[in-house]
Formats: C-alpha cells, sequence, structure tokens
C-alpha cells in the first residue's frame, strides 16, 4: 500500500478511541452518501489518506455532538471543498442534554434555560445510524409507541433521538422496550397530574405552554430526586 495510505481496518482502528461506536459499516454508510472519496486500489480495496481521515472525525464529531442530518453536514463539506469555513456550532453535550432537568432556585422557581436547543430532524436511516440501534430494536421500540415521527412528517426529532440513544445504552443492562413501556406508563401518569394541576391557572396564564414546561420540570426534578433518595445505598 502506498506511504501515507491506510485501509478501512487501520482507519478504524484510529478513529476507536475517540468514537467507540464508528465501525467498518458506519464507514461505508459515509461513503455510500457521498461524504468520503477514498481512493480505490485496483483490487477493489479503498485506501484512505490522512484528508479522507481529518474528514471522517469531522463527520463523526457534528453527529456525536451536534446531531446534525447528513443533508447539512454535506453543505458543511461543500463550504470546506470550495476553502471556506465552515459554519460555527455551539457546544451541545450529547443526547443526555435533551433530558437535563435545570435546578430550582431557593424560592423554588426553575431557571429559564439558555438558549433554546436547536430543533433535530432526521430521517429513518439517520436516526439508526446516529443512535447505534438496530432496525429489530427500533421497530420494537415503534411497536411500544416510544419512538415515532414527528405528526404528519416521515422525520424523527430530538426526543426520539434521545429515546433510541438511551434504549441502546439501556439494552447493555437488559433492559427493553417492554421495561422502557413500563416509563412511558409511569411519564403517563404524570402528564395526566400536571394537566391536572395546571388546568384552573391556565386562564391567568399569559403563556400556558411556558406555565406547563414550569411544572412539568419541577415534577421531574422532584422524580429524579426521589429516585436517587430511592435506590439503594
Amino acid at each position: 500500500m502506498p506511504y501515507g495510505l491506510r485501509s478501512i481496518g487501520q482507519v478504524l482502528s484510529v478513529l476507536k478511541a475517540d468514537f467507540p461506536d464508528v465501525s467498518i459499516s458506519k464507514i461505508r454508510f459515509l461513503e455510500s452518501e457521498g461524504l468520503i472519496a477514498p481512493e480505490r486500489a485496483p483490487s477493489g480495496y479503498r485506501r484512505y489518506a490522512e484528508s479522507d481521515i481529518a474528514r471522517l472525525r469531522y463527520i463523526l464529531t457534528v453527529q456525536k455532538s451536534h446531531y446534525l442530518p447528513l443533508k447539512v453536514i454535506r453543505e458543511h463539506l461543500e463550504a470546506m471543498d470550495r476553502g471556506e469555513d465552515p459554519p460555527r456550532l455551539e457546544p451541545v453535550t450529547g443526547a443526555a442534554a435533551a433530558i437535563e432537568v435545570p435546578l430550582p432556585n431557593a424560592a423554588g422557581a426553575v431557571p429559564q434555560q439558555r438558549g433554546a436547543k436547536r430543533p433535530i430532524r432526521v430521517t429513518r436511516r439517520e436516526l439508526l445510524e446516529l443512535s447505534g440501534l438496530s432496525e429489530a430494536s427500533l421497530a420494537e421500540l415503534e411497536r411500544h409507541a416510544l419512538v415515532s415521527p414527528r405528526r404528519g412528517t416521515v422525520y424523527y426529532g430530538r426526543d426520539a433521538l434521545t429515546v433510541a440513544v438511551a434504549a441502546r445504552k439501556l439494552a447493555a443492562y437488559g433492559m427493553d422496550a417492554r421495561h422502557l413501556r413500563v416509563v412511558k406508563q409511569a411519564a403517563e401518569r404524570e402528564v395526566g397530574l400536571i394537566e391536572q394541576a395546571i388546568a384552573p391557572h391556565l386562564r391567568r396564564s399569559q403563556s400556558p405552554q411556558q406555565l406547563a414546561q414550569e411544572v412539568m420540570q419541577l415534577v421531574m426534578h422532584a422524580h429524579a430526586a426521589i429516585m436517587r433518595s430511592t435506590m439503594p445505598q
């Protein structure tokens, strides 16, 4: 193999330290989408230059940290190919940020979160790639109504991605869609409780949605605290 070029297996070894979920199928998927174009040897084997690896690092980073759909990543790469700087992206802590709950202050009020999180709009194929779920696992989550596209569309949002990522990680502990169904049922009961609690205040509120969000965050905070205090020490 020419000096400076690597095989796909060697590229995988280089990337694994920073991106543990990367796989050969993932790299080939990105190639099939036209995001990378490694050199091909006469034998047909892919040969990756350092520029290909840098390109892969960029793709995997913005997927991991910002959940950008492939269409947007492609636009970034095209800008970079023209010699332009890619758009500046605000830091995102990952899927867990979608369920992060701010703590109430001394007066019991929940502080407003800094800036709205960027909406996520991904296809089913992108959801599978970003979450690392198998098609069968995603189908099972959908069968239990734990994950679904946004109403009236074929695209999935941030909550669907959060559940998908959590489901993949929980599978390592023997928890599957049936167990998460119990979590969904508990959440539905809590939503009913919140709706009942805020109903008398809706007419007086200038922002019913903000009122519902504040009460929901308080309930989520209490829920997390109760779970922590209930867990064996």
